[in-house]
């Protein structure tokens, strides 16, 4: 009688196991809400992306520039958000550039947000875990798109560990 009540109660606890080990695992930025005011901040570099035919904008603020400048991780606190414009695109499909030989921008695409909080990240494991970073994507309207992989935030970030997990830390430091 024993051994039947124990095999329901022992396959429940695995579950549950199983169930908490998955939600650690999971990446997520539930801890990162749209930075409003955002481009009150540094815009210190713009990117144009041939691959996918993006124009992208990427703002922060002077403390995390000058934590940069010093060769310092950056300070807990530092929002870095990449403001992502679809390129124009002329009769061929290729993207329009201005005089200045950039793309031109065309219609907002979206956002994407990096985080840096004091004890962020302690949930996850090493092959995942971007120091106290956490990473958000927001749609045109400032909304949370639902549809991001933000694993692919981690892992695409992991091999930057010695520039603090940030792929522009040497145009932040003004490299």
């Amino acid at each position: 009688m024993l051994k039947s009540g124990f095999a329901p109660i022992a396959t429940a606890l695995i579950g549950l196991g199983i169930f908490t080990l998955a939600t650690q695992v999971r990446a997520g930025g539930d801890k990162v809400v749209f930075p409003e005011g955002f481009d009150k901040g540094v815009l210190f570099t713009t990117v144009d992306r041939t691959d996918n035919k993006q124009f992208r904008e990427f703002y922060t603020s002077q403390a995390a520039l000058d934590a940069a400048k010093k060769g310092q991780p950056l300070p807990s606190g530092t929002v870095i958000t990449m403001v992502q414009w679809k390129a124009k695109l002329d009769a061929a499909g290729n993207p329009e550039k201005g005089p200045d030989g950039r793309f031109v921008k065309g219609d907002l695409n979206g956002y994407a947000v990096m985080e840096k909080r004091t004890g962020w990240g302690a949930e996850y494991p090493d092959n995942i875990r971007n120091g106290e970073w956490e990473y958000q994507a927001f749609t045109p309207a400032k909304a949370v798109n639902t549809g991001a992989k933000l694993t692919a935030c981690f892992e695409c970030h992991l091999p930057h560990k010695s520039d603090d997990y940030v792929f522009l830390y040497g145009k932040m430091a003004g490299k």
